[in-house]
């Protein structure tokens, strides 16, 4: 049993579709960083001033010291929010006091192609572990299964094969 219960990642809930059939609009994806563990709070903040972000957050089970099931939900890029804004509003999301720098993403396009692959992989139910350091490695995509048309790194950690997306 959650502690608390799991909130929207994403806003609106169908920002990743809205982005490819207005590319005309002056809004631009940036990369917010922000302070450490205020990642749940600049969303909800986003939210209530309507300004979209994506910040995908997984579900983490792990055992209390007493031996109780726990699970939380943390986010997949721990102090990381994409915002999809305008000018005056990428300044409203600078004063909400939760970021620390704002990058505008350089190609979009890409980004948003990865952000809908981690958001079916997150849908798919596939237990995903956010990986702490990246191994150097071939970079691959997968042919068939769930994940066909995927991109990522083999990577091998801990005896097991895994694929970085």
């Amino acid at each position: 049993m959650p502690i608390l219960k799991q909130e929207d990642d994403l806003f609106p809930p169908d920002l990743l579709q809205l982005v490819e059939e207005s590319p005309g609009e002056s809004k631009h994806w940036f990369c917010l960083y922000t302070l450490s563990r205020r990642e749940k709070e600049l969303m909800r903040k986003l939210r209530s001033m309507a300004i979209g972000f994506y910040s995908p957050i997984i579900t983490k089970r792990f055992r209390s010291p007493n031996g109780r099931l726990r699970t939380s939900y943390v986010p997949l890029f721990p102090n990381y929010v994409f915002l999809y804004a305008s000018e005056v509003e990428r300044h409203q999301a600078m004063t909400t006091n939760c970021i620390s720098r704002c990058n505008e993403i350089t190609n979009p396009e890409d980004l948003v192609v990865d952000l809908r692959q981690i958001r079916e992989a997150i849908g798919s139910g596939t237990p995903l572990t956010p990986e702490a350091r990246l191994v150097a490695g071939q970079r691959v995509r997968v042919r068939s299964g769930l994940f066909r048309g995927y991109e990522g790194v083999v990577i091998r950690r801990e005896g097991k094969t895994r694929l970085l997306l």
